[in-house]
């Protein structure tokens, strides 16, 4: 067992997806002999070369649509896309070829991309390179949506997701780069929609997602000395959706605080609130609550973009609120 970081661990998981498979090979913008702008790809275009790890043009159509011709042809590129507001350039790609090839080829071909992208606020990046890309792709059938919170996770589901058949969706949280944890000498892959319950408690169901998993959990400590034990859950996966883990922990606590980093609006929360409101609606005993972003652009001065994301205090009293009803 060893203590890395969350950058380390999706290092790592690199490293071992392209040891393991000669099909495997990383693109994207200063991703070679820079090491990636936030040093993700350090060190991996000095043990694989130039062949295996390729810088591009700083071209996010150049990059998905390389990624796309090659994968169609049988290898498993990993495109790396330096911030997941850049997303919006190659949209097309992402949203109209990416995760429609097996369905218009009759599941003839796969396409076995996985697109990293930093995303997530607090690092004072400003209002075009902080957003919560992830709920743009939500309305898009054919991409699996990844968004781990811990290095253990980083390195288990980017694993996963290598070895995926269809496309995925890789956010990186900005935030947690530095964020350390416990990773085995031989660390496990996760699987692709399996929630992790962080936590268990009998009194509120909380579903997060990345950062937010960590602010609930502090959070949680503070409730606890209240009396009020909530039941934690990292969604992990956001397509697969892993409902039954939510539905199980809502049938024994009766109560639901979601807590994301985004407006409310089209985001993965509104909707889980919307289906299990929909499915599940005699599981409640006080109506669902989701704690969630400010609907403005993520503003670039430091206190107001703290004041922009949910802090452990907001979900704190959110959930005593709900806890109370």
């Amino acid at each position: 067992m060893t203590a890395v970081t969350y950058r380390q661990a999706i290092t790592r998981a690199m490293a071992d997806a392209l040891a393991a498979d000669e099909d495997v090979f990383l693109l994207g913008e200063d991703v070679a002999a820079a090491g990636g702008a936030f040093k993700t790809t350090e060190g991996l275009f000095e043990r694989f070369g130039p062949r295996r790890v390729l810088d591009t043009p700083i071209s996010e159509q150049a990059i998905v649509g390389t990624a796309i011709g090659a994968a169609v042809q049988g290898l498993r590129p990993i495109a790396e896309i330096m911030f997941a507001d850049f997303a919006a350039v190659c949209f097309d790609g992402l949203a109209n070829e990416l995760p429609k090839y097996r369905y218009m080829t009759g599941g003839q071909v796969s396409v076995p991309v996985t697109v990293r992208m930093a995303n997530g606020s607090g690092g004072g990046f400003a209002a075009q390179h902080s957003q919560p890309a992830e709920n743009w792709f939500l309305n898009i059938p054919g991409l699996k949506i990844v968004v781990p919170a811990t290095p253990a996770d980083a390195y288990g589901l980017l694993r996963a997701a290598v070895e995926d058949p269809d496309p995925v969706l890789y956010f990186e949280h900005k935030g947690l780069f530095g964020l350390r944890g416990e990773l085995p000498d031989e660390p496990a892959k996760v699987p692709l929609g399996q929630a992790d319950v962080v936590r268990e408690g009998g009194d509120v169901t909380v579903v997060t997602t990345q950062a937010m998993r960590h602010r609930a959990a502090a959070a949680a400590e503070r409730l606890a000395a209240d009396g009020i034990e909530i039941e934690l859950i990292d969604l992990r996966t956001l397509v697969p959706l892993d409902l039954e883990t939510v539905v199980a922990s809502l049938d024994k606590t009766n109560r639901l605080v979601v807590a994301q980093e985004a407006p409310v609006d089209g985001s993965w929360g509104a909707s889980l609130v919307a289906r299990l409101m929909a499915d599940r609606f005699e599981a409640f005993d006080a109506p669902p609550a989701l704690v969630a972003a400010d609907d403005t652009p993520v503003p670039y001065a430091g206190p107001l973009e703290a004041e922009w994301s949910p802090t452990a205090e907001r979900i704190a009293e959110t959930v005593r609120r709900t806890a109370a009803f």
